[in-house]
């Protein structure tokens, strides 16, 4: 279950986990893939953008996980 983004610092520690997660696995577990899209899903359009830019900065590799649910504008 994902949870609502309330404010950036809630996108960045999302982002965290991501970069931590594809530094020890370059993929991300299905888990954490299906908790950030309820999270994109049910949060504000502007976190949900924050999201997909730092997450495009820090994490690239890891757009490929979101790239269908909004993040190709």
């Amino acid at each position: 279950m994902g949870y609502r983004w309330k404010n950036k610092t809630d996108v960045d520690e999302a982002v965290v986990v991501i970069m931590n997660s594809l530094d020890q696995n370059e993929i991300l577990p299905t888990w954490l893939v299906r908790t950030i899209q309820q999270s994109i899903e049910d949060s504000e359009p502007g976190y949900v953008k924050y999201f997909y830019e730092e997450v495009g900065q820090h994490a690239p590799t890891g757009m490929k996980f979101f790239e269908d649910l909004g993040g190709s504008d």
